[in-house]
């Protein structure tokens, strides 16, 4: 081969290559849509805090056991907002008004939501079966609440449907509170605490304020979906004041904490500037952004509310074993 006929070969395969990479990079930026990553915080926060807990109950703290819950929750997590992805779009309730377009604009195809589902599950029990290995935790204990957030997970929108009987904010709330709080509580402490559960209101009450937010944006296309949600049920002005007792009945919780528990819980009350200024856009009719609002409000109160939880000393907080 001739030295001219080398270089246009490797030329050929240069650029062959660099188009392979694209398409690789396209297709893993379609993914990273389809799982909607700016809702991770319901799952971050939840499992700080549970981690937190555990080593202010226990005085110990691992970082692989942590590392390895985060996975598996957050894995969870992106497969049930594919799931939700996938059924929305065959009830037809998704169209190109909607925030999720994933399926309506053919950035994925049916088929490759159900694939990705079903690899993130996998991770997710992957993860779990880790955390029997790593977790001083009793194996039951674990399958116990795991399975029990994986099956809420998929019943969200799949198999019963909940969120289209108006059950959806309950399930949430309890997967992204008190189940999240509590397995990773019991990941790191090796024993279950029902005091946590009292932790993980401010989180929930804040996460549930995202789906709501999310629902009532929705009510147009929900309603002529034939679907029921709570913020169908409330209407306008009903929505409106459930959203307003979502976003800052945390903050009196916070409140009550600082004032008796201990003053490091004023911590993530510096946030609710915030939060005003989502009520206001709520008010406004202006609802396109604010369940991403709320979501990164979320993480920024649950950081402080966790470096709260971590700061103050173990003898004022309430008793977690």
């Amino acid at each position: 081969m001739s030295t001219e006929k080398q270089q246009m070969f490797t030329k050929s395969s240069a650029n062959d290559g660099h188009s392979r990479y694209i398409k690789i990079q396209e297709h893993l930026k379609r993914y990273l849509i389809a799982l909607r990553p700016w809702s991770f915080t319901a799952s971050f926060t939840p499992v700080a805090l549970g981690s937190v807990l555990a080593y202010k109950a226990v005085g110990y703290f691992s970082l692989p056991v942590f590392i390895t819950t985060l996975v598996t929750a957050l894995s969870v997590h992106a497969a049930g907002n594919l799931v939700n992805t996938y059924y929305d779009y065959v009830r037809g309730i998704d169209t190109k008004q909607s925030d999720d377009r994933t399926l309506v604009d053919k950035i994925l195809n049916p088929e490759e939501i159900q694939w990705l589902g079903m690899v993130l599950y996998s991770i997710g029990i992957g993860g779990f079966l880790l955390l029997c290995l790593l977790s001083p935790a009793k194996m039951e204990h674990l399958a116990l609440i795991f399975f029990c957030g994986l099956s809420s997970s998929f019943l969200y929108t799949g198999g019963l449907g909940l969120k289209y009987i108006a059950l959806g904010d309950i399930i949430i709330f309890l997967t992204f509170g008190p189940i999240t709080v509590m397995f990773s509580f019991l990941t790191q402490a090796g024993e279950l605490s029902i005091v946590t559960l009292l932790y993980a209101m401010p989180l929930a009450l804040n996460i549930i304020a995202i789906l709501h937010g999310n629902n009532t944006r929705d009510m147009e296309s929900d309603n002529k979906a034939k679907i029921v949600t709570v913020a169908i049920l409330l209407g306008w002005l009903g929505s409106y004041i459930l959203f307003v007792v979502l976003l800052f009945l945390p903050y009196l919780l916070f409140v009550q904490g600082g004032l008796h528990i201990s003053k490091w819980m004023f911590l993530p009350v510096i946030t609710c500037k915030e939060a005003f200024n989502i009520e206001r856009q709520f008010r406004a009719k202006q609802l396109n952004k604010v369940p991403q609002r709320v979501a990164l409000l979320n993480f920024q109160m649950g950081i402080l509310y966790v470096l709260a939880c971590l700061l103050a000393n173990k003898s004022d907080l309430p008793t977690l074993l």
